[in-house]
């Protein structure tokens, strides 16, 4: 009966882990973040499951449209922006405290834990939010904003960049009226500009990219080392292979220029056409290896003319007579 027991209750453990495991990634879906995490609010301690678990200045949170002070009962278009050097998407969460009305727009909700927040219900960027100010004055409103921009493989980790903006609206009256600047509604950020033009590398990427760039080195000029020798050889052979024709030979064999010419024209005609190629390839900027195949071509079908006529001038000679 005790192992019958502690058999149960070892399933129910697995069984709860378990259930835990698929929870935890839920803190972290695309669908909006969790109002809690830890047993603190995620609007006002941030994503520290992304990151690192640190705010981080290479992510500008930005909101747009927030009035100085607000008027009783008035509707504001707020669009909440993240901008970052590597990440384009990613999401939010905007808190009033409930003193007013979030309203959300396209591509954001209200928080299920906390119906007066508003979140992204999708990665993205550039949310409109309205907010809709109390019908009376209850003095200065708290706001709490954290953005999270995400690098979308999937995983919480240091790829994503995110950052929190505390701010305020005055109460009715309090402000100057900069109706007439073009002043009375602003935007509030938090983060370095300047960050968004130095995006982060990767040192594993960089060593990579070096390690690839030495390679290709490695094997273009490895080839070209390789084809450069064998044609030089190649043209090393003949010349050698002609010395050794006229001195141990006598010089080539005789042709008949019944067959000499129709086989000069021939290889002339084949010289010209590779000739032309081959200065085709020149002026294009073909790659070099290419240029030299078809140089190799024009030089061999030079020599094959010079054969043609160097065998037809030759001296007719009968080794085959008893």
């Amino acid at each position: 009966m005790g192992e019958i027991m502690i058999s149960r209750r070892g399933r129910l453990l697995i069984v709860s882990l378990m259930a835990l495991l698929f929870i935890a990634p839920a803190l972290g879906i695309s669908s909006g973040p969790p109002w809690e995490n830890g047993g603190k609010l995620v609007v006002e301690t941030g994503c520290s499951c992304h990151g690192g678990g640190s705010p981080s200045n290479s992510v500008v949170v930005s909101i747009s449209g927030v009035p100085r002070s607000y008027d009783t009962g008035q509707s504001y278009d707020f669009t909440v922006s993240l901008q970052d050097a590597s990440n384009s998407e990613g999401g939010f969460m905007l808190w009033d405290y409930n003193s007013g009305t979030l309203t959300p727009g396209d591509g954001s909700q209200s928080v299920t834990e906390e119906p007066g927040a508003v979140s992204q219900s999708a990665p993205g960027n550039d949310w409109i939010v309205t907010w809709t100010a109390p019908a009376e004055d209850i003095g200065s409103i708290s706001f709490q904003l954290v953005g999270n921009a995400v690098n979308g493989d999937g995983n919480f980790d240091e790829g994503d960049h995110w950052n929190i903006l505390s701010f305020s609206i005055s109460s009715p009256n309090t402000t100057t009226n900069d109706d007439a600047d073009g002043l009375a509604l602003r935007t509030l950020s938090v983060g370095d500009y300047e960050s968004l033009f130095v995006a982060e590398e990767d040192p594993e990427a960089i060593e990579a990219a070096r390690q690839e760039h030495i390679a290709d080195q490695y094997f273009t000029n490895g080839n070209m080392f390789y084809w450069t020798t064998l044609s030089i050889l190649l043209v090393a052979a003949v010349f050698q292979g002609e010395f050794y024709e006229k001195k141990f030979s006598g010089g080539p064999p005789h042709l008949d220029m019944s067959l000499a010419v129709p086989q000069g024209i021939r290889r002339s005609i084949v010289s010209v056409i590779l000739v032309v190629i081959f200065a085709w390839s020149i002026n294009t900027d073909l790659e070099l290896l290419a240029s030299l195949f078809f140089g190799m071509l024009a030089l061999w079908s030079i020599f094959g003319v010079y054969r043609t006529v160097v065998q037809a001038r030759a001296e007719k000679k009968y080794t085959d007579l008893i």
